[in-house]
C-alpha cells in the first residue's frame, strides 16, 4: 500500500515526548533567506539579506500551526551548530519576541518570533527561560530582525519582550503563555491537549493537528 508523506508544514506539532517539532528553513550563518512552500514541497529562495548580514541562529517553523499572519509560527532555534533546510528536530520553547510589523499599506501586523532550544543541544542545555540567555543576546536578535525587516523588506518593525519566568506545560518543557501570540481566536482551537496521563496547555496559535485539522 502506498503511503502518502505529508508536507513538512503539516507534520505533527508535537513529538512523542511532548516537545514541539521545528522544521529548520534558514540555517544559522546564512546570508540568504529560505522558506518552505507547500505548493512545491520544496524550499524557496526568498532573498539575499543586506550586505554583511546573516541569520544569527537557525530559523524555522512549528508545523501544523498558524500565526496571526496566516503562516506557521516562526521559531528562532538555539543549537550548537547550524542545521540545514528541512531538518526536523524537537525543541522546548522558552519565550517569544513579540513583534509588530508595518505593512506597505500602513497597517500593523503581529509577526512574533518564538525562541526555542533544541532538546539535544549541549551548549544551550541549561536554558529553560529567557533569563538564562547570555546578557545582550535578545538585544542582538531584536536588532537583527529590525534591521532585516527595514533593509530587506522595507517594512518597519517594533519588538517587545515580556516577563521571562516560565510556566510548566508538562513533559514538554516550559513556556509562559504570556509570551504567546494573540491573534483572533479561531473557533474550536483546543486550549488543552491530553497525552496519556499528562495534559498540555497550548499557547494561543498552537494547534494539535491530531485533535483538529487546520
Amino acid at each position: 500500500m502506498t503511503q502518502t508523506i505529508p508536507p513538512l508544514s503539516r507534520l505533527p506539532t508535537f513529538g512523542e515526548d511532548g516537545h514541539v517539532h521545528v522544521v529548520v528553513e534558514t540555517p544559522k550563518g546564512s546570508p540568504n533567506k529560505y522558506a518552505y512552500a507547500d505548493a512545491f514541497g520544496a524550499f524557496l529562495f526568498k532573498m539575499v539579506l543586506p550586505e554583511a548580514t546573516s541569520f544569527p541562529y537557525d530559523f524555522g517553523m512549528i508545523p501544523s500551526t498558524k500565526g496571526a499572519d496566516g503562516d506557521p509560527l516562526d521559531v528562532l532555534l538555539l543549537l550548537d551548530a547550524p542545521a540545514f533546510p528541512g531538518c526536523l528536530l524537537e525543541a522546548r520553547l522558552v519565550g517569544v519576541i513579540e513583534a509588530e510589523q508595518c505593512e506597505r499599506d500602513g497597517t500593523w501586523e503581529r509577526n512574533d518570533r518564538l525562541v526555542g532550544v533544541a532538546v539535544k543541544a549541549r551548549t544551550h542545555a541549561h536554558i529553560h527561560a529567557l533569563d538564562d540567555l547570555r546578557p545582550g543576546m535578545l538585544d542582538e536578535v531584536e536588532a537583527f530582525f529590525a534591521h532585516y525587516s527595514t533593509r530587506a523588506t522595507h517594512r518597519l518593525m517594533q519588538a517587545f519582550r515580556g516577563h521571562s519566568r516560565p510556566a510548566s506545560t508538562g513533559r514538554g518543557g516550559h513556556y509562559d503563555s504570556r509570551f504567546a501570540l494573540r491573534p483572533p481566536e479561531p473557533t474550536g482551537f483546543p486550549r488543552t491537549v491530553t497525552r496519556g496521563a499528562a495534559r498540555y496547555t497550548l499557547p494561543s496559535g498552537l494547534d494539535d493537528r491530531r485533535s483538529r485539522m487546520l
